[in-house]
C-alpha cells in the first residue's frame, strides 16, 4: 500500500532524499568538528554567489547530464550500464589522440572529427560489453564496471608513454591541444563551452526517443516485460546493443568535451567520477530527461561545494563522496517507502 499518493510519489521521493542527505551531511560535519550551518552554506549557497559560480555549475553539469541520459535510456530497457566512467575515459582517449594528430594541421574539420572520434571511442567501449552480454551472456553490470578500471589504466599508460609530452618535464600528460581542436567558450571570461549546448539538446532528443518513437516503445517493453517483448518479436539483443552503444557514445562525447574544453590535454585524472555520479543523477531524475537536468545541476553543485569545503573548512574530498552516497541511499529508501508501508507484526505465541 502506497504511503504517498501515486502521482506525487515520483516527485516527492527525490525531494525527500535531498532533504535527508542534507541533514545527514550536517551530522557528518558536526562529527568532524565543523559548524554544520557554515558547511551547508559553503556546500549549497556559496558556489552560486556570483556569475563565475553559475558558469562553473553549467560546466560540471554538462558531463553529468550527458552520462545520465544514456544511463537512463539503458535502465528503461533493463540494460544497466555502470561503466560510463570507462566510456568517458575512452572517449577522451580517442578524441584526444585525434586532436594530437590532426590539431597541428588546423582547419575547420579538426574539431568535428575530434568530437566524432570521442563518440566512437565511448561507443566502442560500450560495444565490448554489449558483445560479451549478447554472445557469452556476461552480465553488463560487472563487465562495464570492470572495463572502467581498464580504461583508466590505459589512459595512465598512454600519458606516461606514447602520448606523453616530450617537452613536459616528464609530467604524465600529453601536449596541449591545438586551438583548432578546442571547443569554443559560450561566454567571454567563462570556462563553460558549447558542450553545454550538446548536453541540453540531448534532453528533448531523449524525451522524444523514449516517449514518441517505436524504438523507445520497444525499449520500454523489453525492460518491463521481456516475455511479452519476445512474443511480439522485439529483439532483446538489439536493445542491449542499442542502449550500450548510445550510452557509451554519450559518455564518450562527455569525455572528449571535457579534455577538449576546460582541460585542454590528456592527463591521468580527467574526471572526478562523472560517470559513476551519472548513475545517481539518472535515478534522482527518475530516469526522465527533464528530471535529469535538475538532478545534474544538484550533483554539479555538490562537486562545487565539495571543492569549497576543502579550501575553507579543510575537509577531505571524500566527504563529498559520502554525501553522494547518502543521497543515493536515501533515494532508494524513499522509493521503497512509496511502494510499501512497513508494519510491525506481533508474533503469536505457540501454545
Amino acid at each position: 500500500m502506497a504511503v504517498l499518493a501515486p502521482v506525487l510519489a515520483p516527485v516527492l521521493a527525490p525531494v525527500l532524499a535531498v532533504v535527508l542527505a542534507a541533514l545527514g551531511a550536517a551530522l557528518l560535519f558536526a562529527a568532524l568538528g565543523r559548524d554544520p550551518l557554515a558547511c551547508l552554506h559553503t556546500l549549497f549557497i556559496a558556489p552560486l554567489a556570483d556569475r563565475n559560480g553559475w558558469s562553473e555549475l553549467a560546466l560540471k553539469a554538462t558531463p553529468l547530464l550527458l552520462c545520465a541520459i544514456g544511463i537512463a535510456v539503458g535502465v528503461r530497457a533493463n540494460v544497466w550500464n555502470i561503466g560510463a566512467e570507462g566510456q568517458f575515459t575512452m572517449g577522451a582517449i580517442a578524441g584526444g589522440a585525434t586532436a594530437l594528430v590532426l590539431g597541428p594541421a588546423g582547419g575547420w574539420y579538426v574539431l568535428p572529427l575530434v568530437l566524432l572520434a570521442g563518440i566512437a571511442g565511448g561507443a566502442a567501449w560500450g560495444g565490448v560489453a554489449a558483445l560479451l552480454r549478447t554472445r557469452f551472456n556476461a552480465h553488463e553490470i560487472l563487465v562495464t564496471l570492470m572495463l572502467s578500471y581498464v580504461a583508466i589504466q590505459v589512459l595512465g599508460w598512454l600519458v606516461r608513454g606514447p602520448m606523453q609530452d616530450p617537452e613536459g618535464f616528464n609530467f604524465p600528460q600529453s601536449r596541449l591541444f591545438d586551438p583548432s581542436a578546442l571547443l569554443p567558450a559560450l561566454f567571454e571570461g567563462g570556462r563553460v563551452t558549447v558542450a553545454a549546448v550538446f548536453a541540453v539538446l540531448t534532453v528533448p532528443l531523449g524525451a522524444l526517443l523514449l516517449g514518441r518513437t517505436v524504438m523507445g516503445y520497444r525499449l520500454r517493453v523489453v525492460g518491463l516485460a521481456p516475455g511479452a517483448a519476445r512474443y511480439a518479436g522485439f529483439s532483446e539483443r538489439g536493445a542491449v546493443w542499442f542502449c550500450l552503444l548510445l550510452s557509451g557514445g554519450l559518455a564518450g562525447l562527455a569525455g572528449i568535451c571535457e579534455v577538449a574544453g576546460p582541460i585542454g590535454q590528456l592527463m591521468p585524472s580527467i574526471s572526478p567520477g562523472y560517470g559513476f555520479a551519472g548513475i545517481i543523477v539518472a535515478f534522482l531524475g527518475r530516469l526522465q530527461p527533464v528530471g535529469i537536468v535538475f538532478a545534474s545541476l544538484l550533483m554539479a553543485l555538490l562537486y562545487l561545494g565539495g571543492e569549497s569545503l576543502q579550501i575553507t573548512q579543510q575537509l577531505p574530498l571524500a566527504a563529498t563522496g559520502v554525501i553522494q552516497g547518502m543521497l543515493l541511499l536515501f533515494l532508494l529508501a524513499a522509493d521503497v517507502l512509496t511502494l510499501y508501508r512497513p508494519r510491525w507484526v506481533r508474533r503469536r505465541a505457540h501454545g
